[in-house]
């Protein structure tokens, strides 16, 4: 919300934005996967890219389509407003 004397912005105040870390363990094969998609990734945009550079988009993208995952996650939130 907008203080006394100042205009009202379209957009709220952002949401904190700080990554937050996280440790995971791979098996090699996954591993070797995410070396080999780096690569493809350099061959089609000429622009190379570390295999952890990856794994966020890779992450959002399979949650944004995961459709069991919305669903599930706005009913979870429906019962925290309870």
């Amino acid at each position: 919300m907008a203080k006394p004397n100042k205009p009202a912005l379209r957009i709220a105040k952002l949401p904190n934005l700080t990554p937050v870390k996280l440790t995971v363990s791979l098996e090699p094969e996954v591993h070797q996967m995410l070396e080999d998609y780096a690569r493809i990734y350099d061959d089609n945009y000429g622009e190379a890219v570390k295999p952890a550079e990856l794994v966020p988009v890779m992450i959002a993208g399979f949650l944004a389509s995961d459709n069991g995952f919305k669903r599930a996650r706005k009913a979870l939130a429906n019962a925290k407003q309870k």
